[in-house]
This record gives C-alpha cells, structure tokens and sequence, in this order.
C-alpha cells in the first residue's frame, strides 16, 4: 500500500506542466484529486516517476455559461458542480451526477477532468458526457486540439489523450428537455453496478430526439442507439426496445458487483426507470 519513489511537481502554469510532460515522457503522469491514479500507484498498479500535480493551475478552474453553451474547466470539483445554480438550470444531470459520486470528502477534491480523462470504466461522469455529445479540449506540445467525448475512449484506461496533453476542459450544448442519471451500486462511495445516462426532447406528447449512454457495463462507456424512443410516446413498448438495443452492445463481465447475468438485469431496470424519470422531466 505504499507507492513507488516519485518526484512530486507542482507548476502554477501550464506551459510548465507541460514542459515537465515533455522531458520525462511515459515517465511523467498528472494527478487532479487522485482518487483514481493513487490508489493504482499504492498498489503498483502504476509506476510513476514524476507526478504533476494540477491543483495550482488556475487556467484549468472555472464554471462558464452562455446561453446553452457551457464550459468547464478540467479541474473543476464535483462540488463546484453542486453549488453551481446557473449549472443546475440548464444541465441539471451534472449535479445529478455528481450527486451520486462516492462521497463530500472525495467530491470536494475530485475533478470532472479527472473523472473523465484517464478512461476509468466506472467513472460516472464519461457516460453523461457521451449522452450530452460533450467535446473535450486538450493542450500539448503540438498546440490545442480537441476530442468528441463518444470518441474518446478506446478501452480501459486507454483513450484519445496523448501522454504529454493535458485535459483543459469540457464544452457541451445543453439540450432541451428532459434528462436523469440512475445509478445502482452496492454501497454508498462505491463503483455502479449499472448506470444509465438518459436525455429525452418531447414535442406534442412524442419523443423527437433521445440519447442514452451507460457506466460500468464494458471496458468503456456505453453510446447506446436510442432511435427506439423516437417517434413514441416512450410507452412499454418503446422502451423494452431500447433495453433491448442497450443489451446488444453492453459488454458486462463477472466480478464482485455480480455475474453477468445479474448485471444485465439491473442494466435493464436501471434504464427503464432513467427514461421514465427524463420523460417525466422532458
């Protein structure tokens, strides 16, 4: 339970962050709050030779909001996302979520860039950025770029990020509508047997658009086609079809969450009721 010998940085820049990035290439990692990338370096589960903290990098803070547009910087805390009022009027699934992420002690100091970048599959907040068709901005070396959150994960701990980049921030269009985040788990703090990301627009008591993305049910965050919901009033029908589209590409695997089987029966159940609560909300 005791990392590997390191050298800590902490730049208050981020042209430093990365240049330190650059001299000590895979030698090099960066830590936001660290509840993912500390509990693996305890275990040695990752060995890490220069650790660079991001806490002091002002640049990567802040809640922006113009209209429907919004920008959150990298390290903004899953308590920031909260307490933020004008957040919680036009994408209120972001406060939802964070909501049901571990505990006050780990959402004060963890970070949506943190929560999102290193492609932990039980992550929360990847799928409610997939099913908001969020865009994340990365900075390196060769200059800013940016990535579709549906495109940025490959598989476990393996996304679009190169080693010297850095996250900066997140950028979606919230939508109009209805949105929920239903999440099951075995005990307060832990990792989602199953979650479902929903967003549903309603015109004239039918469904003119949908998005769903589930947590923790394949190596990677779930897009999940929702076309079975448009065109009806979500009705049983409707959505036992797009329980069973989501069964169709969700991936789960045995573990100490439950068998297969088990883990595909709360996916349904948890999806079910998502679309029911964004449809209740639409």
């Amino acid at each position: 339970m005791i990392p590997g010998s390191f050298t800590y940085h902490r730049p208050s820049e981020l042209p430093a962050a990365l240049k330190i990035l650059s001299e000590h290439g895979g030698d090099a990692r960066v830590v936001a709050g660290g509840h993912s990338l500390v509990p693996m370096m305890k275990f040695r589960m990752a060995e890490v030779g220069h650790l660079v903290d991001l806490q002091s990098i002002l640049a990567l803070r802040g809640i922006a909001i113009s209209g429907r547009e919004v920008r959150l910087g990298a390290m903004t805390t899953q308590a920031e996302i909260l307490a933020h009022e004008a957040l919680a009027a036009v994408a209120p699934i972001l406060a939802e979520t964070a909501s049901q992420i571990a505990d006050p002690q780990v959402r004060n100091m963890g970070t949506l860039g943190g929560n999102v970048a290193n492609g932990d599959p039980g992550n929360d907040m990847p799928a409610v950025m997939q099913c908001l068709d969020a865009t994340y901005d990365l900075l390196g070396p060769g200059g800013p770029r940016s990535v579709k959150a549906r495109a940025y994960y490959q598989s476990a701990y393996v996304t679009a990020r190169a080693d010297d980049e850095i996250l900066t921030a997140v950028r979606f269009h919230a939508p109009e509508g209805g949105t929920a985040y239903l999440k099951q788990k075995r005990k307060i703090g832990d990792y989602a047997t199953a979650a479902a990301a929903v967003w549903i627009a309603k015109a004239g008591g039918k469904c003119i658009a949908a998005s769903i993305a589930m947590t923790n049910l394949a190596d990677t965050p779930v897009f999940v086609p929702a076309a079975a919901l448009v065109g009806t009033s979500c009705d049983v029908a409707a959505v036992k079809q797009a329980v069973a589209v989501m069964q169709t590409v969700i991936a789960p695997v045995s573990d100490n969450r439950g068998p297969e089987e088990f883990k595909r029966h709360v996916a349904g159940r948890i999806l079910a009721d998502a679309i029911a609560l964004a449809w209740s909300r639409a």
